[in-house]
């Protein structure tokens, strides 16, 4: 099964991931591109601040490159954009935890602050949330896509007591299609 298969093209739920992406991706884009306004050196840890973040010109550009794979990410919708923005998420929460420990050390190459952790940490979990929003829960309905994956033989099982149950009702044909009466 190809994951273009899991979702079907107009399912409901590519419209959250679609807008979880283009939001966090405007948002990113935005910070990289008022970076890039104030010509910051590309190494600059001098704490220049933009939006109340410190930055620098190494920062602004992986800030426009993430928030434009976010906003091609919700151009194309579906699953496309529910995977990259669960990975997209992950690598944010990492981020957050990587550079709280080299605050205020040499390796601090992207010139993070403590407000800049903070902003990691919390547009990670909003990243994260918009990519895993109807895929990862205990009360999925059982004909979302992920459901039926996670739950082949179960839902093997409903089709056929569904059909079972068409059947006594007299509303198949002898060779399993519906007909009308």
């Amino acid at each position: 099964m190809k994951l273009s298969d899991e979702l079907p093209v107009d399912h409901r739920l590519a419209r959250v991931y679609r807008i979880g992406a283009g939001l966090c991706g405007a948002i990113l884009l935005t910070f990289g591109i008022l970076g890039f306004t104030s010509r910051l050196s590309f190494f600059d840890t001098s704490g220049d601040h933009i939006a109340g973040l410190s930055t620098n010109g190494l920062l602004s550009l992986i800030s426009v490159v993430v928030g434009g794979l976010l906003i091609a990410g919700a151009a194309v919708g579906g699953n496309v954009a529910s995977t990259l923005n669960m990975t997209i998420g992950t690598l944010f929460l990492l981020s957050g935890f990587g550079h709280l420990f080299i605050l205020d050390r040499a390796a601090n190459i992207l010139d993070f602050g403590m407000p800049n952790v903070v902003f990691s940490f919390v547009m990670g979990l909003l990243i994260l949330t918009f990519g895993m929003y109807g895929r990862v829960t205990g009360g999925l309905p059982h004909d979302n896509p992920y459901w039926l994956r996670r739950h082949p033989e179960q839902a093997d099982r409903e089709a056929a007591a569904a059909r079972r149950s068409a059947a006594a009702r007299g509303q198949l044909g002898r060779d399993g299609a519906q007909t009308l009466r």
